[in-house]
């Protein structure tokens, strides 16, 4: 009898320990030498639909609350994670990276004068060609918004209509 205790206490903290938020900086985002060209072949190679890039600054206030409310979350990291490899971008960092068509540029270049990011955050979705096919200026409203973003890349719903629209939709449908 007792083993059987055992195991559901175990199960029940495993089940606890599912909400817990982790860092997104070890569970959100991959690590890179910053050649996106790179990333797009790595992207192919597991299988991922493409690449996110969150484009970032230091002392960006919604920055810091996507990181601390959503990307902190196991489910929204599991999710994202399994479709896609994540990098950060500082759009005021001068170090050297190389773009989706393998020329050499820096951050703060590739954000502003390829991405037109001029607010932070923004995240832009690429598939594996090195097409952006989706973007999205600032802080999601909350978790289920962003898994949404998520979900209109994955399912290909980008091709069909505006994000505004899709997020219409799932609203009247989850009353």
């Amino acid at each position: 009898m007792s083993r059987w205790l055992l195991l559901l206490c175990v199960l029940l903290a495993g089940m606890a320990n599912a909400d817990v938020p982790r860092d997104p900086g070890q569970y959100f985002f991959d690590q890179t030498l910053g050649d996106f060209q790179e990333e797009l072949a790595n992207a192919r190679d597991q299988g991922k639909q493409g690449v996110l890039l969150f484009f970032e600054m230091d002392e960006c206030p919604f920055c810091h609350r996507m990181k601390e409310t959503i990307l902190n979350q196991p489910k929204v990291q599991d999710y994202f994670k399994a479709n896609f490899l994540i990098f950060t971008v500082d759009i005021e960092g001068d170090i050297p990276i190389t773009d989706f068509q393998g020329k050499a540029t820096t951050q703060k270049e590739f954000a502003f004068r390829e991405h037109r990011v001029r607010a932070t955050p923004v995240l832009l979705f690429f598939d594996l060609d090195g097409k952006q096919v989706a973007r999205y200026t600032g802080a999601t409203a909350d978790q289920q918004e962003f898994m949404w973003l998520g979900q209109y890349v994955v399912d290909g719903i980008y091709k069909e209509m505006p994000f505004a629209k899709f997020k219409r939709e799932q609203r009247t449908a989850t009353r």
